[in-house]
């Protein structure tokens, strides 16, 4: 995998964060934010790739220093998450971690759930409330693509792209 002078995610475009979709090549960033849309952790991959896969990574990078003496926490009070994260690995996970969640149920889990009858389970618990403040990570990438080299992606290498979104981050954060 990665090691002196390559990349961190191998070799060849996917390493580079470029990945073919509908139209073309392309680069998801994948963050968590804070309530005032600041983003706490990046993780940057190929267009393709799918978004419940970099759940576990975009969590395990948030790091949010104390005022005081300690050490930073890295475990949100709670998670709102969409659809395409709705998978019980990310359940599990949150499960385990102690962190409240909000992430709706697909329509063919649901289905699946029904059909099994009582071995189906119980539903996840749902509230609304928490949920439309969703939005907070949308309008957190939405003002990372207001910075035009973000939004295009001039750079070639991947690891040069992370770091022109970290640096828009970094000014996102000093601007709030």
């Amino acid at each position: 995998m990665g090691g002196p002078g390559r990349p961190p995610g191998g070799g060849g475009a996917a390493g580079e964060g470029l990945g073919r979709s509908r139209g073309g090549f392309s680069t998801k960033v994948h963050l968590s934010a804070d309530g005032r849309c600041r983003p706490l952790s990046l993780v940057v991959t190929p267009g393709q790739r799918a978004d419940c896969t970099q759940f576990e990574p975009v969590m395990e990078k948030i790091r949010v220093p104390r005022t005081g003496l300690g050490r930073p926490r890295t475990r949100p009070d709670s998670v709102s998450a969409d659809k395409a994260y709705s998978n019980r690995r990310t359940r599990a996970y949150l499960r385990k971690r102690g962190i409240r969640h909000v992430i709706p149920e697909k329509a063919d889990q649901a289905a699946n759930r029904v059909k099994r009858g009582s071995r189906g389970g119980r539903p996840p618990g749902f509230d609304k409330e928490r949920y439309k403040k969703r939005n907070v990570v949308e309008r957190a990438i939405n003002k990372l693509k207001g910075f035009r080299a973000v939004a295009t992606r001039y750079d070639k290498r991947g690891h040069v792209f992370l770091g022109t979104v970290t640096l828009a981050a970094i000014v996102i954060w000093l601007r709030s």
